[in-house]
Parts: structure tokens; sequence; C-alpha cells
């Protein structure tokens, strides 16, 4: 989609209308009258008893007065599907039957949507969804009989079959081809989709025989693909079988169970990553409604990443992952791999470990749903227990064990992104290790970190900075692109305005550049221009500024380009216009809105056109600055 630019506005702004607020939260929710042309109902995003989310067709807004999220038609996609803005528009528009037009920052096309992808999606989704119909039906039937026992013996009655809708590929070559093909679908679409594939002989044959199958879905409920388990002894094909690459179907970032437990996630800040189809469903149905699992590969970086999108709130990671291991070798082994390659949120990230070995399906077979529940309970850090299983392969009674120890656990600590954490896990590990002083398990991490706290790789820390510091450091960047290149800074610089400066220096000389005429109208450079800003500067401390200013290289990583300093405007704007939002739901929290009516709907309605505003300008800003 990023290839393409952004949607046109118009486009937008149809989608829009075109998709009725109270229909689309009405998919989610139950509404119901509340006067004044209103609709009521629970709060998707917090947990309420009485209804404080009210829906206003009218203006086609809607606001929570219990948790305070609010918007319109497009935001609420975003929210309750987890969606960025431009799938949550593109979303939209294919159910409204819009055809949507994309452009660059200049407006101009670039080139329209690939009409024919977006239709085979369409068709590769609908061929899935009838697929995982089909595999539902046969569950019921004598065939059946050995998927039916399998998942009764794992405490799974047929209406929790249903519940996550498990299916059975039947016997005979191609009795889904079959099927399939008399509704309509092509051998290629089937063959696409991974649903079937050729044999030998260049016949299409299904891909799944006498398996019992749970239909795979992505974030948006929409079915892309299958797992199958393995049930007869005369199969010769692996324990799992899943659906293979296709245009859907992305192992290395597809989360089983994700659709169902996108919502627990977000809100509960927490996400517990276990093992298989059947661990997913026993933690559900235990209670711990944040499972998932990855389908056919290890859990990976593209799944973190998946994670950390449904746990990011305000741009800050929150909340925390649990991994469930087994106890065994292999457990400890997948923690250790886990440590070296999780180190994006090492501080939040937890294991749970069952000491008998066993998996959740296994653990609520033999001790209840409580069992389960308190395995995730009792979660350990995942550093704390990186440090145990290492030290446990040590004699800590020698004094060469605990030098081989500390030697080895060290390195560890000091692996720790998070330097918060570092001299609390010093602390612990000297004790961990024991008769080992903690001013020389500290000297040790810092000897191998470096002085300042961190792995001496050639790098120089950088303090944190304060958001004033950013935003003078911005201000700062978008003056001097009007003194340097004002041919580039053009009408951007000169839309941005004087209230966006925080910096009293930088607005005075922003304000001698709009008392000038303005970056886009002069003809001069170098000295000319600064003595030109000079002249209109009426500030002595920012006229004293301005020579460095021009003479300062800009921080873009190489030369500064139009796209660079384009960012750095946008930039610039947006985090005035996140000022405004600020303030201005200071004003509505101050407000009555039965007393305020119309005044109240008209800062609403402003927030959320600023908002929206800062969505686009945040977009164009990452686009240049990365």
């Amino acid at each position: 989609m990023a290839g393409r630019g952004r949607i046109r506005a118009a486009d937008i702004a149809l989608v829009r209308e075109r998709s009725r607020i109270d229909e689309v939260v009405g998919e989610h929710l139950q509404l119901k009258r509340a006067g004044g042309g209103s609709l009521k109902g629970l709060c998707p995003f917090h947990d309420e008893k009485s209804p404080s989310f009210h829906v206003t067709p009218s203006r086609n807004l809607y606001h929570c007065f219990g948790c305070g999220v609010g918007g319109d038609v497009i935001s609420f996609i975003q929210q309750i599907d987890h969606l960025t803005f431009t799938e949550a528009v593109e979303l939209l528009a294919g159910r409204a039957n819009v055809e949507l037009h994309y452009e660059d920052d200049g407006g101009r096309p670039t080139g329209a949507p690939d009409r024919a992808q977006a239709g085979q999606r369409a068709r590769l989704v609908a061929a899935n969804t009838a697929a995982a119909a089909f595999y539902a039906a046969q569950l019921g039937s004598p065939e059946a009989a050995p998927a039916r026992q399998f998942l009764a013996d794992r405490g799974f009655d047929r209406q929790v079959a249903l519940d996550f809708g498990c299916g059975f590929a039947p016997g005979g070559w191609d009795g889904l081809t079959r099927h399939l093909r008399g509704q309509g679908y092509t051998q290629q679409e089937l063959v696409t989709g991974g649903l079937a594939k050729e044999s030998s002989r260049g016949t299409l044959i299904d891909r799944f025989h006498r398996r019992l199958v749970w239909p795979i879905r992505d974030i948006t409920g929409d079915v892309i693909g299958f797992g199958a388990r393995k049930l007869m002894d005369d199969d010769p094909g692996p324990k799992y079988l899943n659906t293979p690459e296709t245009p859907l179907y992305k192992k290395s970032s597809v989360l089983y169970g994700i659709e169902r437990a996108k919502r627990d996630i977000a809100r509960r800040h927490q996400a517990v990553v276990v093992e298989g189809y059947t661990d997913v469903m026993a933690c559900h149905l235990a209670g711990v409604t944040t499972a998932v699992a990855s389908c056919g590969t290890a859990f990976g970086a593209e799944h973190i990443g998946v994670l950390r999108r449904l746990l990011m709130d305000q741009d800050e990671f929150r909340g925390e992952v649990i991994y469930t291991f087994d106890g065994d070798a292999a457990g400890q082994a997948a923690a250790m791999k886990t440590f070296a390659e999780d180190q994006r949120f090492v501080g939040q990230t937890f294991v749970a470990v069952e000491p008998d070995g066993r998996d959740p399906c296994e653990l609520r077979q033999a001790h209840g749903d409580a069992a389960v529940r308190d395995l995730v309970g009792r979660r350990t850090p995942l550093i704390a227990f990186v440090l145990k299983t290492t030290l446990a392969g040590y004699d800590l009674d020698t004094v060469e064990g605990r030098v081989a120890a500390l030697d080895r656990t060290a390195p560890l600590v000091a692996q720790i992104k998070d330097h918060a954490l570092r001299p609390a896990y010093a602390r612990q590990l000297a004790g961990m290790i024991g008769n080992t002083d903690e001013a020389e398990v500290l000297e040790r991490i810092r000897r191998i970190t470096g002085d300042d706290g961190r792995p001496s790789r050639g790098r120089v820390r950088t303090p944190q900075k304060s958001a004033d510091d950013v935003a003078v450091e911005v201000e700062r960047e978008a003056v001097k692109a009007a003194l340097q290149s004002p041919e580039l800074a053009g009408p951007s610089f000169d839309a941005v305005p004087g209230e966006a400066y925080t910096d009293p220096d930088l607005a005075a000389v922003a304000a001698a550049v709009a008392a000038a005429g303005g970056a886009a109208a002069t003809r001069v450079s170098g000295a000319e221009w600064l003595d030109v800003l000079a002249a209109h500067c009426t500030r002595d401390s920012a006229r004293a500024l301005l020579t460095a200013l021009a003479v300062e290289p800009m921080r873009a990583a190489g030369e500064a380009d139009a796209v660079y300093v384009g960012a750095v405007l946008a930039r610039l704007e947006e985090m005035h216009t996140v000022r405004q939002v600020a303030a201005l739901k200071g004003r509505l929290q101050r407000m009555n809105p039965v007393e305020a009516g119309e005044e109240y709907m008209r800062a609403f309605g402003e927030l959320m056109a600023l908002e929206q505003q800062a969505i686009s300008l945040r977009k164009r800003a990452m686009g240049g600055l990365g």
C-alpha cells in the first residue's frame, strides 16, 4: 500500500459518507436509543456496567464518556480491529464499494489501485471461508470419529469445536476441490489459495486428507489458511501440516487466535504465547483470553511486531509478553533462544513454566481451568529464568564453579538493553551465585558494557531528551531549512503558524522570514538573504543566531533534500497540532456536554479534525525522517 502513495482526500470523505457509523458500530455492540438522535451501548474499549458509549449518526461520530475514546467511523475501525488509518479506510471502502485513488504529497496520481489484486484477495478469502464451512460440516460425519475423539480426549466438546471452527478434511482425493469448483472457484484460485495442489498426474487434489483442521484467521477475522493435525497411523505426512505461503497466508507473521485475543491483549496489556492450537483453545476456555500461537514456524521477529502493535499505547510499549515453555531441556533452550532474540522489550517478557512438562492443554486436562490461570499468574521474568537455568550447570559450592558461572552469566546481564534493569539483576545475580561481592558483579558488567553502561561498540551514549528538547530541535531544523535552502522550504515553511514555535528566538527568526515576504518569495540567498532577515528581525538574541543557523549543517543523513525538509516541516506542524489537541481536550473536559450542547459538539468536531490532521502530518514526517 505504501508504494501507491496516500489515499485521495475526496475518496476518504466518500468512505466516511457511505459508512454509517451506527451500522458499523452495531456489528460490535448492541445500541439502544438515548434521545436527541443518539444511540448508546456498553463501550467495547473498557469494562463497564452502565452504557456510556454514545453514537451520533447525524454527525457520524462516537464518544465514550467513561474512558474518553472517540472519533469517526474510520477511527472506530482502527481501534476495534487494531488497523492503521489506511487499512481501516480500505476495509470500509471494500464494504461500501468505493473505488480508492492514490496520490503523492503533491496531489499527483500514483497509479490506479491494482483492482485485480484486490479482487484476488477477496476471492481467496471467500474460498477459504467456504472451505472452513465444508470442513466444519464434515466433522459430524462417521469418517470424522477419530477427530471428534481427539478433541474429546483433550477436554473439548462439540460446542467448543463449533466455537473454534474445528473441522475434518475427509479422505479421498478431491472432496473439497469438487465442492469449491461447484461453487464457481477456479482451479488456479484453489491452488493459489493453498487449498489444493496438482498431483503427479497433473490433476487437482485436496491439500489436506483425513485430518483434524483448524481455520486460521488474520487479525480482522478473515479465514486465510488452515492447520491440520495427523490422526491416522498410516498417514505418511508430518504431525502438523499447514497451508503453504500464499498471498493471504504468511507464516512468519500469522498468529493463531489473534482475532479472538486482540481486544483483550490491548485492554489487559498482556499477550500469552503458547505452542499449539489446542493450547490456545485450552487457555481461552480457562479464562486466559490473551493466548495466541505461531502457525507452522517458530515464534519470531514478525510475530513480535504483531504483538507490539497491540501492546503500544501513545508510542510507548506497555504490558507484558508471557511465553509458555516446557520444563524440559527443549523448553529451556527455547527460553535461551527467546532471550537472545527478544531484547526489544526484554523488561516486559516473562516465562511460564510447568515443572512437570505439561503444556496448557495437558495441564487443563489434569488439573482444570484454575491450573492454567495459575501457570500464567506464576510467570517469571525471562532474564531471571535464563540466569537460573544457566547457573544450574555450575557447581556453586566451589570457587572455580562460582568464577566460571560469573564469567558465563555477567555477559547475559550486560545484554539487557534496558539500562535501568542491569544494576538490579546484577545484585540478583550476586545473590544467586552466592559468596560473590555485588560490587564485583557490577564492575564485571561495566567492563563488558563500557564505562557508559552500554556494550562498547564505538557508540556514544545519547542522554534522553525531553519533549521540549525535541521540539526545539525540530524548530531549529525548520528555521535552518528556511535560511539555508529557502527554495526547498518554500510555501510549506511559510504555512507554518508562528504559534508552532516554542523557542522565542527561533520564533523571532521565523517571523522575520514572514516579514521579509516568505521563503517562497525570496530571490536572494546566502549572505544577502541573511541581511534581509536581519533587517526584519526585532529580537537581538535571535538576530545573533542568524549566521549560526545559516552555517550549521542540517541533520539529514546526507544532503538535505525536499523530502527531508518537507518531513521536518510536517513534524513541526504535527507537534503544534498535538499541543492544540491537548488544549482542546482540556477544554472539553471542563465542559458539560449536556449544558454546552452545540458548543460542545462543535468543539468535539474540531478535536476530531485536529486529530486526523495530526495523523496525516505524522505520516508525512515519518516518510522523510524514517
